[in-house]
């Protein structure tokens, strides 16, 4: 016999989620989660109507490059599907060990280890090697996937202010020398847009004997020689002990690496439940992340592309006296201060044909509420031109 949907006994959690009052706001509103019904680059099709998508991390625009999307149909066909398992047991194939080569020597490490998550690899880079007893220094907006591992590990966590080292120096006084610690930083944050302080951040790290961790989802493939990333745009290889990030964006796939030396990366496939438990990546999105990388290398148009779009789009925003809260990379926040004042800010550009994603407190500080862009290289002028008009008749809108 079917349990009546009215029962004595009511289901707490049930009633949670039935009255849950930021999910009938997002119902209502429909900020997120929208479908797009077709995609070429940089054109979105979202409910019959073609849009200018702006707020992508294709960065390099390689998701359409035809020896990315050649290489994926390769692999599907040689590899099939997917692995059906994980790392540890039947899931590692012949293209893991290579990207993984490929990757590592690119980054200037010993050894790299790749997983199907960006999210994963980044929470496996904190929690597999922090545990009870050590203290973990973090920046106050690094992303959710390395609080994550912050939280998995049991360490102890002192925050310091966003990209401040003065403050870092300041909280690691308090903590004794000799407990085992932790920097943990991103090398750029993607939702400000902002480029780590790492020269003063890794000296203070290596003066008080810290095991730096830096999230590079979103350096990789911007910053540095070839986009090698934050770490080489600084030239501190040397001064940073686990660079790891996602392949979904400059990568044009999907997926996550951690990248370190022999040891670290040996220690982490005996200690990382994200890891051990993971079914290996896919073939065609092991193929594609390769076949950017070979890009990457070999033709510098992309990044330069993406530069140049970069400076056009800031030029733009900054004509009109946006808050771009001082980015200094292609990702790219527009400050509005308040959800009353991002969400009208949003829907005036969806109605230019304009897609962006809006940010809102506590995914934000409080007052910094946003609208979340992304330039890539793939931009064209004329894109460029629609979404400077679009930019100054949702102003107008305010």
């Amino acid at each position: 016999m079917a349990l009546s949907f009215f029962t004595k006994n009511k289901k707490a959690l049930l009633a949670r989620c039935r009255d849950d009052y930021q999910t009938k706001m997002r119902l209502k509103y429909a900020p997120w989660y929208h479908s797009m019904e077709a995609q070429k680059g940089t054109t979105v099709r979202l409910a019959g109507k073609e849009m200018i998508m702006l707020s992508s991390n294709d960065y390099l625009g390689l998701s359409f490059h035809p020896k990315v999307v050649e290489a994926g149909r390769a692999a599907l066909l040689k590899w099939g599907t997917s692995t059906t398992g994980a790392r540890t047991s039947n899931g590692t194939r012949t293209y893991h060990l290579e990207l993984e080569e490929k990757l590592a020597d690119f980054l200037g490490r010993e050894a790299c280890h790749i997983s199907v998550a960006g999210y994963l690899a980044c929470m496996s880079s904190v929690a597999s090697f922090a545990q009870k007893g050590d203290v973990i220094l973090a920046d106050k907006n690094i992303h959710s996937c390395l609080w994550d591992g912050i939280r998995l590990s049991v360490a102890t966590v002192e925050r310091f202010s966003h990209n401040s080292p003065d403050d870092l120096r300041n909280v690691i006084a308090a903590v004794s020398p000799d407990t085992p610690k932790m920097l943990v930083i991103e090398g750029v944050y993607s939702m400000e847009g902002h480029i780590a302080r790492l020269p003063e951040l890794s000296e203070i790290a290596e003066e008080h004997g810290c095991f730096t961790v830096l999230d590079d989802a979103h350096g990789f493939g911007v910053l540095g020689r070839q986009g090698r990333g934050t770490v080489d745009h600084f030239g501190l290889n040397d001064k940073v002990d686990v660079i790891c990030g996602s392949m979904s964006k400059s990568l044009a796939s999907t997926g996550g690496f951690v990248a370190s030396s022999k040891d670290v990366i040996e220690y982490l496939r005996s200690h990382s439940k994200q890891t051990i438990f993971s079914a290996a990546i896919s073939p065609s999105q092991a193929a594609c992340a390769q076949a950017s990388l070979e890009i990457m290398q070999t033709e510098p148009d992309h990044l330069d592309r993406l530069w140049a779009n970069t400076r056009k789009y800031r030029a733009i925003l900054k004509s009109l006296g946006l808050d771009t809260w001082e980015s200094e990379t292609p990702a790219v926040p527009i400050v509005l201060g308040s959800k009353e004042r991002v969400y009208p800010f949003w829907k005036a550009l969806l109605d230019k044909g304009v897609f962006t994603v809006m940010s809102i407190a506590p995914g934000v500080p409080v007052g910094k509420d946003l609208i979340r862009t992304a330039i890539s290289a793939m931009h064209t002028d004329e894109q460029l031109e629609k979404i400077a008009d679009a930019m100054a008749y949702a102003l107008k809108k305010l």
